[in-house]
């Protein structure tokens, strides 16, 4: 009988624990890498990935089509991501570590989809490609064969979502918090490079993905310094309701992740983030470094 496969508690795997188990066929990898534009990460991954990993794409696997639901990233159907998770031999028990170039800001939304679907195997790598190269393990232009799983039945609902009905009543309310993801030039509408138009929510609180970090794509800031950054925002056990947004619901779960990893795991996804609030003229927007 096989020995229990040893897993740390939280979202967060690190560099040790992967190289110890990459090998294991309970342990699925996969390389989550996706940029806004320009470089495509099927070609990053074709170049060398982590052994093993297969690779998965915001737009085509871990995202519905854009015309099918609100802002461009909406979720995919539960039909649609069991036969996404069954091509990359993704099963119940499987134990599924993303990771990405970016400090896990893509690969958190694979964390946050499993969970939403009520998979519980989900992880990330922290400090993600960057940090397996650093400490000395190769990569791989192999891409793995890897046996189909049985398509799981997936049920929607693990994770709370809101749409901007829900966001637009949140703002108003002084027991919620709305976190803002995106850069602060973003945050601040001093520039806008493929949304509707520039600016915030009124109301929501600057919370860039990329402060998580000890440093740019690196592993995530100690828990002390995160629970010090998320307490400044008003995040903690102070707020009864927590939403989180970025432009398309992408790097939003980084948020996510990062409280998840401190105790709180139901903060709220809004769905269609920035790219559906700043489509809809009736809504406002607000600009500057203030909520």
């Amino acid at each position: 009988m096989r020995e229990p496969l040893s897993v740390p508690a939280g979202p967060l795997v690190d560099v040790p624990w992967l190289a110890a188990h990459a090998g294991d066929d309970r342990v699925r990898v996969v390389d989550c890498r996706w940029y806004l534009g320009g470089r495509r990460g099927a070609d990053e991954y074709a170049r060398g990935h982590i052994p093993g990993a297969v690779h998965l794409d915001v737009d085509a696997d871990l995202s519905g089509p854009a015309q099918a639901g609100p802002g461009r990233h909406p979720l995919p159907e539960p039909a649609a991501f069991a036969r996404v998770l069954a091509r990359a031999g993704i099963g119940p028990e499987s134990l599924v570590v993303g990771y990405d170039d970016a400090g896990g800001a893509i690969a958190a939304r694979l964390w946050w989809l499993l969970r939403y679907f009520g998979h519980p195997g989900g992880r990330v790598l922290d400090g993600g490609l960057q940090a397996w190269t650093a400490a000395g393990h190769p990569l791989s232009t192999e891409v793995p064969a890897i046996a189909p799983a049985p398509a799981l039945d997936l049920s929607p609902g693990g994770a709370p979502v809101v749409d901007k009905a829900a966001v637009d009543r949140l703002r108003q309310d002084p027991s919620a918090v709305i976190l803002d993801a995106r850069a602060r030039e973003r945050y601040e509408g001093q520039s806008e490079p493929i949304d509707a138009r520039p600016g915030h929510i009124p109301g929501a609180r600057s919370a860039p993905f990329a402060e998580n970090l000890r440093a740019p794509g690196g592993a995530f800031r100690e828990r002390a310094d995160l629970e010090r950054r998320y307490r400044e925002l008003g995040a903690l056990d102070e707020a009864r309701t927590v939403v989180c947004y970025c432009g398309s619901g992408v790097t939003a779960c980084h948020d996510l992740l990062a409280l998840a990893t401190l105790g709180r795991a139901d903060v709220i996804l809004y769905e269609g983030s920035w790219s559906d609030w700043a489509r809809d003229p009736a809504l406002p927007a607000a600009k500057g470094p203030d909520p």
